[in-house]
């Protein structure tokens, strides 16, 4: 009778896991069928035209690897560090469990109220205007508690003997963390970083405010220019533009998702390979 319920608990464990699958598998399979038809290479090198009822999607693909680029740029060095403060040389006071609640506030707010604050901060108070900084620094300060907090946990699963170990052999505090703790959680901060980066590539909100444009006809040359991004491109094709083809808009879609989850398979591999020469 054990062994049954056994088998009968195991079972439906698994049959819940799958089934918690079959909508991410749904949509993908829908947007392949729907959008990969109107994948070509003129959709994917041209610019949009007549409000993107003709044309490709090249400014929007170009616009958010600049921004992705921007948000890795600002977000991971800030968001390591802190972590490294935080697990390896702050103490257990005050500015410790203020700086761990803020963190957690901050996971909390919408991405509208983040695309309010860059508006005020960087657009209109530092003067930088709706530019690729603006939305890159915007960006960047969203995605600071999944890799602070995915950085500390991965800090935290590092055995304390390594730490013991490395000072022991006369290391300083610094290269005991740089040659010894930041290498043995580096698959922690890898898989931080890669949320980061799918949450700042399919971001709308925050982006309205500061670098997106609804239509462009050249491409960014400097991190002051404005700039098409997919997601917001998708928005307006989808609910601004009149007569506007599905194939289009399914196909932006699919090539969003498609760069989405090729950052998360780069990371995934790279993860992978960190484990492996651990």
């Amino acid at each position: 009778m054990n062994k049954r319920k056994e088998l009968v608990i195991t079972w439906g464990i698994k049959i819940i896991a799958i089934m918690s699958l079959l909508p991410i598998f749904g949509i993908l399979l829908y947007l392949i069928i729907k959008g990969l038809p109107a994948i070509n290479w003129k959709f994917l090198t041209s610019m949009p035209e007549n409000s993107g009822r003709a044309g490709g999607i090249l400014a929007p693909i170009i616009g958010t690897l600049w921004l992705t680029v921007g948000t890795i740029i600002v977000s991971v060095p800030f968001g390591v560090l802190t972590a490294i403060f935080l697990v390896e040389y702050s103490k257990d006071n005050w500015l410790k469990r203020t700086i761990n609640l803020m963190i957690i506030n901050l996971a909390g707010i919408p991405s509208v109220v983040y695309g309010l604050f860059g508006l005020s901060l960087f657009v209109v108070w530092m003067g930088f205007g709706v530019s690729i900084i603006s939305g890159s620094l915007t960006l960047g300060i969203m995605s600071l508690p999944v890799i602070i907090t995915s950085t500390k946990e991965a800090l935290l699963a590092v055995p304390n003997n390594l730490r013991e170990a490395s000072l022991a052999l006369g290391a300083t505090k610094w290269e005991t963390v740089w040659k010894v703790v930041l290498p043995a959680s580096m698959y922690g901060i890898v898989t931080g970083v890669i949320l980061s980066i799918g949450r700042a590539a399919g971001e709308t909100a925050p982006i309205i405010f500061t670098v997106a444009t609804a239509y462009q006809n050249y491409l960014p040359e400097t991190v002051l220019d404005k700039t098409m991004a997919l997601p917001f491109h998708l928005f307006v094709i989808s609910t601004e533009v009149n007569n506007m083809p599905m194939k289009n808009m399914y196909g932006t879609a699919f090539i969003l998702v498609f760069i989405t989850v090729g950052f998360n398979l780069v990371g995934t591999f790279i993860r992978s390979r960190f484990k492996k020469s651990r």
